[in-house]
Order: structure tokens, then C-alpha cells, then sequence
């Protein structure tokens, strides 16, 4: 049961609380007790700075002539690593000189300037080296010596400033200099690259491509639901397999048996036989579209990806799943696969890229850096580093943990597809049709091409869905919405001074994400 009370007893009352809350100001700080700070800091300066407390002491930036303990009581004061110690160059103004010519030096006109610390830096290294000296820099330790004893890297220095450490005469002295901003490096030239064939004959949008590991041949997969077979060297048409019900999403060609391996919207995972030309094994078990697949370089086992947010590990022999990969929270529309750790990376629409325990099937690194959804990720063939795509940014990345390294700005689309070369150039392909090429190692991006659409094409076909370098790198294919595939070479005529990088070395500010 509520007690009912006056209005005069609540407003008594919320008033005697509001005047206990501010009462007491709790958040004022206590006195400081004399004693007790001052063995606060002789214990800290013995154990912070006890390996340097027996280095001589610059007085340099007393600016009281009132003596030590002007200022801070505890700046100077000789503590037992230094007592009785003679304490040598002790660098203190210039001469005191009067203000303007003709007034009488008085102690009301003179005036004493404090040197610079680069002044009192060239003064101290041209001090003759006394055996006192000498003494007390061989029992003294260098800033890095510091930095080591306390158990600190040297890099560990505020950011901006380095230690350069100059040596004259026996004698040590550091001195911080300011460290130039980091400038981006010159980036290595490559040739531009030139449209050189175009070649048409599918029916639909060309969604995927791949290469052949002998380069005499590739193969596209297409909205109008046929596979291709061209040939490399004169782009003409060898073979069309049929089969699947829906577009074809991604295609791949092994490398260790006779086998092209497709997957498509329709939900299928076909492994076809060359020899013979026919579908051979299906892989069942995706609940919706398969957006991508890869094989295993070592191992005969194949990762596919879906829009169901999972991606699927299958025995290419027995075609039994051996692990569903979920942790992915949108479809994942691209999977990539190594020999080394991690085996398995993927990209998908909720923005994150995981990297994947091919063993445990679980995920060993989750990098959610990007803010919009990641369509392509390529590995590079020769160091450990991979790239993501995304309409933000394009990314690289350090394996085995992901470390970041920096973004590629610039391409200002929805990025579908990346590839790489041995070279160090790095393509992208949008869905607005435009082809960036970029420098791996700098991120400078040396070309940009909008090739145009097949005579007959609306301008909104104009769209890049993937591309791929041949084995001999010499030739980039490109799959694209105005239903062909275009070849494209680097132009053997051009040189640096044809066409030279217009770089400049400008000050890097790159976004950490």
C-alpha cells in the first residue's frame, strides 16, 4: 500500500536530496600530501630512469636563474646515482650583451638569450672530449639502449620523430630530428594495354571465363545457358556444351585430370569430361544460385559459393560434401583457393571477407573493413598477398592473418572482377563497363579503358562481369554484358617516354578503412 504524502513533505524532500547530491563535491581532488609525493617520485625516478640517473645532467632548459629547484622541485636534484659527480658542459645562455647600441650594460639592460637546442646539440659535440667525459658516455646508455632496457622497441618513438645518434670525439649525443612525411614510391612502368579482338557468339550476358592450363583454349559460361569452347590463338569457336537450366556463373578447367567443372543459378554443380564431352557427376546440396567456384591446387577437392551464404567443400571423386562453410550472413558471390594457409578465402554481400580452416572448416580470420558488398577477390601468383574488391575501395591484404595494406581509390563503381599477373598489374572490372589497371606494389593506377559496347547494344550493356589473364600473361581476357568477350594485349610499341607515369610523389593519406 502507497503512503500518501503533502505536497509540502515531497518538495521538502527532493530538495533535501538535491542538496546532499551537491553537498559534497566528490569529484574535487584531494590535497596533495608533500611528503608522500615526493617518495612517489624518487621511487619512480629509481625505478623508471635508474639506468640513465647516473648521465650528466643538461641544465639547458632552466630558464630561472633561481637555481634548480625553481619551478619543479624535483627536476634537478642529486640523487644518489650522481652525487659528488662533476657535472661537465653545462650549456647556459650566451653572454649577456645590452639591448641596442650605445646603453650601458646594467643588470636592469642586459640581455641573455637561451641557445636553440640544435645550437647547444653542434656546441656539445664541439667540446673537447675530457676523460670525465669520456667516462660517463662509456657507462651511459644510447636512447635505443633505453628504449631496450625498458623492455620497449625503438620504433616505439613518438610517430613523426627519429633519433639520429652522432658520434665525435668519443661521445654520444641524440638528437631528434623531425622525420619527413612518408611519400608514396615511384611505381614501376608497364606498358599500357590495347583491345586488339572481340569476339562474339553467345546469346546472352557472358558471366564467367577461364583459361586452360595448356593456354590453347578457354572457356565462357553465359545467360543464355551454354558453356563455349574458343580457341586462344584465333578466337574461333571449337565447341558449345549444354546442359544447365539457368545462367552460368562460374566455370573452371583442372589442371591435375581432363575435367571443366560449372555452376550456374539453376543451383547445379557440373563436373563435365572432356574426353567424352558429357556431364559426368553432379554435386547436390546448395539451396539457391552458386555464384562461384574454385579448385584446390594440391588436392583434388572443389569449393563452391552461393547465394544461400554458405560455401560448400566437395570430393571432386566421391562428389560428397566434406564441409558446409556458414558463418556468412548474405550470399557469397566469390570463394578462392591456395595451397598454403589459409587454404579457402571468401568474399560476400554482408561486406566481410573470412579466411578459412580447409581442416576444421571453420573460420580462422573474419575482415570487415569494407563497407559495401566484396564481388572479387584475387590472389597474388607470387607473394602472399591477396586484393578485394568492393564499390569503396579495392583492398590489399597480407597473409596468413589479413593484415591490411593499403586501399586502391579510385574506381568509383561496383567492382566484379580482379585479376592479377606475375608482373605486378592488377586489373579491375566494373559493372559500368570501365577497366582500371593498376601497379600491384605502389597502387598507381596506370590506365583506365572503357571499351565500346558491340554495335547494336544499348549503352547500359556496357558492363565488365569477369576477366582473366592467359597462362602466358600476355593476353587479358574480358567477359561482358553486351554478350562478348573482348582480348586485350600490351602495346609493344609504347616506352616510357612514349608514355611516361604521370606520378607525382605526393604525400600518402590513406584511409586505414
Amino acid at each position: 500500500e502507497v503512503q500518501k504524502h503533502s505536497v509540502h513533505t515531497l518538495v521538502f524532500r527532493s530538495l533535501k536530496r538535491t542538496h546532499d547530491m551537491f553537498v559534497a563535491d566528490n569529484a574535487k581532488p584531494i590535497p596533495l600530501d608533500e611528503e608522500s609525493h615526493k617518495v612517489k617520485m624518487a621511487v619512480k625516478l629509481r625505478t623508471e630512469y635508474g639506468s640513465v640517473l647516473h648521465m650528466p645532467t643538461l641544465k639547458e632548459n632552466l630558464r630561472e636563474k633561481g637555481g634548480p629547484n625553481t619551478g619543479d622541485p624535483y627536476a634537478h636534484k642529486q640523487y644518489p646515482g650522481n652525487q659528488g659527480q662533476e657535472l661537465e658542459y653545462l650549456i647556459t645562455g650566451t653572454h649577456p650583451y645590452p639591448p641596442g647600441p650605445g646603453v650601458a650594460l646594467t643588470a636592469d639592460t642586459k640581455v641573455q638569450r637561451m641557445p636553440s637546442e640544435s645550437a647547444a646539440q653542434s656546441l656539445a659535440v664541439a667540446l673537447p672530449a675530457s676523460q670525465a667525459r669520456m667516462d660517463a658516455n662509456r657507462t651511459a646508455a644510447g636512447v635505443g639502449d633505453i628504449y631496450r632496457h625498458a623492455g620497449i622497441s625503438e620504433r616505439s618513438q613518438p610517430p613523426g620523430m627519429s633519433v639520429a645518434m652522432v658520434e665525435t670525439g668519443g661521445n654520444k649525443n641524440s638528437a631528434l630530428m623531425a622525420k619527413k612525411a612518408p611519400t608514396m614510391p615511384k611505381p614501376q612502368w608497364h606498358p599500357p594495354w590495347k583491345l586488339y579482338r572481340v569476339i562474339s557468339g553467345h546469346l546472352g550476358w557472358v558471366r564467367c571465363i577461364a583459361v586452360e592450363p595448356g593456354n590453347q583454349w578457354f572457356v565462357t559460361g553465359s545467360a543464355d545457358r551454354t558453356i563455349k569452347i574458343w580457341d586462344l590463338a584465333s578466337g574461333k569457336l571449337k565447341l558449345s556444351l549444354t546442359g544447365h537450366i539457368s545462367t552460368v556463373r562460374g566455370v573452371i578447367v583442372s589442371a591435375r585430370s581432363p575435367y571443366l567443372f560449372s555452376c550456374g543459378e539453376d543451383k547445379q554443380v557440373k563436373c563435365w569430361d572432356l574426353e567424352y564431352n558429357k556431364v559426368i557427376r553432379h554435386y547436390h546440396g546448395h539451396l539457391s544460385a552458386v555464384y562461384g567456384l574454385d579448385l584446390h591446387p594440391t588436392i583434388d577437392v572443389l569449393v563452391t559459393c552461393s547465394r544461400d551464404s554458405t560455401a560448400r567443400i566437395w570430393d571432386v571423386r566421391t562428389k560428397a560434401s566434406v564441409h558446409t562453410l556458414s558463418g556468412h550472413t548474405n550470399a557469397v558471390a566469390t570463394v578462392k583457393c591456395q595451397a598454403a594457409e589459409p587454404q579457402i578465402i571468401t568474399g560476400s554481400h554482408d561486406t566481410t571477407i573470412r579466411l578459412w580452416d580447409l581442416v576444421a572448416g571453420k573460420t580462422r580470420v573474419t575482415l570487415t573493413n569494407h563497407k559495401k558488398s566484396v564481388r572479387a577477390v584475387v590472389l597474388h601468383p607470387r607473394h602472399y598477398t591477396f586484393a578485394s574488391g568492393s564499390p569503396d575501395n579495392i583492398k590489399q591484404w597480407k597473409f596468413p592473418d589479413g593484415n591490411f595494406i593499403q586501399n586502391l581509390s579510385g574506381h568509383n563503381a561496383i567492382i566484379n572482377t580482379l585479376a592479377v599477373n606475375s608482373d605486378g598489374v592488377l586489373v579491375s572490372g566494373a559493372d559500368n563497363g570501365t577497366m582500371h589497371l593498376w601497379d600491384w606494389r605502389t597502387g598507381y593506377n596506370f590506365q583506365r579503358v572503357h571499351a565500346a559496347v558491340q554495335p547494336g547494344s544499348l549503352d547500359s550493356e556496357s558492363g565488365i562481369f569477369a576477366c582473366v589473364f592467359d597462362q602466358s600473361e600476355s593476353r587479358l581476357l574480358t567477359a561482358e554484358a553486351d554478350k562478348t568477350i573482348k582480348v586485350y594485349k600490351e602495346d609493344d610499341t609504347a616506352t616510357e617516354e612514349t608514355h611516361p607515369v604521370s606520378w607525382k610523389p605526393e604525400i600518402i593519406k590513406r584511409k586505414r578503412f
